[in-house]
C-alpha cells in the first residue's frame, strides 16, 4: 500500500501538459485501451454518461484541425493518440429524450416505473437545483461531467508512464464544422468539449511542478 501511494503521487508530480511528443514513439494498443477504459468507466451525475470519445489518428484530419487549433500546433502532428471529447447537447439530456431512455432501459435495465422516477427526479434536479433551464446551460453542465472522464484518462496515462496534454485552445465552431463535414459529428446531438493528446514527451527537461501550498488550497471543517 505504501508503494502504491508513492507511485500515485510520483505520477502526479511527473505529469505535465506536454507540448510536443516523440512522433515515432507510439503507445501500445493494450496501454491505450486502459486509458480509454478509464474514461468509459468514469462516474457521471445520475449515471447518464453524456460523453463520447473521438480518437483521431487520421493524419489529414489532424492537419485540418491544426489550422483552427492554436493550442495544439505541436501536439496534433506529434501525438501518438489524439482524442476529442464530445458532450451531448441539451436536447439529449432532458426528460423524455431518446438518449435518457436508452441509458435507463437498455444500459441500466431498470423497470419502467423506476425509470420514470429517475428521469422525473433528474428533471427536477435540472430546473430546481442546478437551474439548467437552457440548452446552453445543460451543455455547460455536460462539459463538467466529461471533464471527469478526461481527468481519469490522463491519470491512467500518467500511472502508465504516458504523457498527455488537455487542450481548449481551438475555435469550437470551426472544429465542429470540420468534424461535421467529415461525417464524424452530429451537431444536433453533440458538441466539442475539449481535446487531449497522448504520447511520450519529446524533451525530458528538468521539471519541478509548482502549486499553491497545501494550507492555501485545502480547508478542513471539523
Amino acid at each position: 500500500m505504501e508503494d502504491m501511494k508513492r507511485e500515485i503521487i510520483s505520477a502526479f508530480k511527473r505529469r505535465e501538459a506536454t507540448k510536443e511528443f516523440i512522433s515515432n514513439k507510439k503507445i501500445a494498443d493494450e496501454d491505450f485501451k486502459v486509458i480509454l477504459e478509464a474514461g468509459r468507466l468514469s462516474p457521471s451525475s445520475f449515471g447518464w454518461e453524456p460523453w463520447e470519445f473521438l480518437v483521431v489518428q487520421n493524419t489529414d484530419l489532424r492537419m485540418k484541425l491544426k489550422d483552427v487549433s492554436w493550442g495544439a500546433q505541436r501536439q496534433l502532428p506529434s501525438a501518438s493518440h489524439f482524442v476529442i471529447i464530445l458532450g451531448r447537447r441539451g436536447s439529449q439530456m432532458k426528460p423524455g429524450s431518446e438518449y435518457l431512455h436508452h441509458i435507463a432501459h437498455d444500459i441500466n435495465k431498470i423497470p419502467e416505473d423506476i425509470e420514470k422516477k429517475k428521469v422525473d427526479a433528474f428533471g427536477k434536479f435540472e430546473i430546481n437545483d442546478f437551474h439548467l433551464d437552457t440548452d446552453e446551460r445543460i451543455f455547460s453542465w455536460v462539459g463538467k461531467q466529461a471533464y471527469i472522464a478526461l481527468a481519469n484518462m490522463m491519470t491512467a496515462a500518467a500511472l502508465l508512464g504516458i504523457d498527455s496534454c488537455p487542450m481548449e485552445g481551438f475555435n469550437i465552431d470551426m472544429v465542429e464544422k470540420i468534424l461535421s463535414d467529415e461525417g464524424l459529428l452530429d451537431i444536433e446531438k453533440f458538441g466539442v468539449v475539449a481535446m487531449v493528446a497522448f504520447g511520450y514527451r519529446k524533451e525530458n527537461l528538468p521539471y519541478k511542478k509548482s502549486r499553491r501550498p497545501v494550507d492555501e488550497v485545502i480547508k478542513w471543517v471539523k
